[in-house]
């Protein structure tokens, strides 16, 4: 028989429960934060709670109920405030868009968690506003499904690569990967390339500065999504 999800369960209804759901979530998202998702176990979170690994199976019964808290409690980062969402369709888009992308910012191990089929009381109304955003579009129901995909895909995407570029490196092995990387360019049979790093088209002395730093990541992240929203707007318009 099917599992329902930890939200369709009560919680403990001891007079005082020791823990809430909300604050075992909080201590699996510290944990995340500061070694890596990986490092999120039953063990580890009950530790961090001051409690026995077997006590924590009281509020949660496997893993995936864990992540499934973690999950809603990064939703709960993204949601908007009765009466704060924006007005108009692209405007309200692009505002739970942004608020989306800050979150997995703050959290860059969130674009890799496990997700199952549970969704939860926040994930659920932030389906509902990124819906509402598009109430007046008058796209059809698929058409919005399209639209959400579209742009679920780029905040994600872009995140993915953000955490990359934010990831700390060897040194050594980025100079190796660099030496062998101007070997290559010296071949000549990556000239487009060559001239982007060196700067400009094939044969210009324009130079290319790639986003480096937190400003020029989020710059970036702007422009492409104002190109993803001019995107939907010519299906709007249709």
């Amino acid at each position: 028989m099917p599992r329902p999800p930890i939200w369709a369960r009560p919680e403990p209804s001891a007079r005082a429960p020791r823990f809430s759901r909300e604050r075992i979530a909080a201590a699996a998202l510290e944990i995340a934060d500061a070694e890596g998702i990986d490092a999120v176990s039953m063990r580890n979170v009950a530790a961090r709670l001051g409690a026995g690994t077997m006590t924590l199976y009281n509020y949660v019964e496997t893993k995936d109920e864990l992540f499934a808290l973690m999950d809603d409690a990064l939703m709960a980062e993204s949601v908007f405030a009765d009466g704060e969402l924006p007005a108009g369709w692209r405007e309200a888009t692009a505002a739970i868009a942004r608020r989306t992308w800050v979150v997995l910012a703050r959290h860059p191990w969130a674009v890799t968690l496990r997700q199952g089929p549970a969704i939860g009381p926040n994930g659920m109304l932030h389906f509902e506003q990124t819906l509402a955003a598009l109430a007046g579009t008058g796209l059809d129901h698929a058409g919005k499904i399209d639209v959400l995909t579209i742009v679920d895909a780029y905040v994600f995407g872009s995140a993915l690569k953000a955490g990359e570029m934010r990831a700390e490196a060897d040194p050594e092995q980025v100079k190796a990967v660099v030496e062998y990387g101007m070997e290559q360019l010296a071949t000549g049979r990556f000239p487009h390339t060559a001239a982007l790093l060196n700067g400009g088209a094939p044969g210009s002395a324009e130079a290319v500065q790639l986003p480096s730093t937190a400003d020029a990541v989020t710059a970036q992240f702007e422009r492409g999504l104002q190109a993803v929203l001019d995107g939907v707007a010519r299906l709007v318009e249709a």
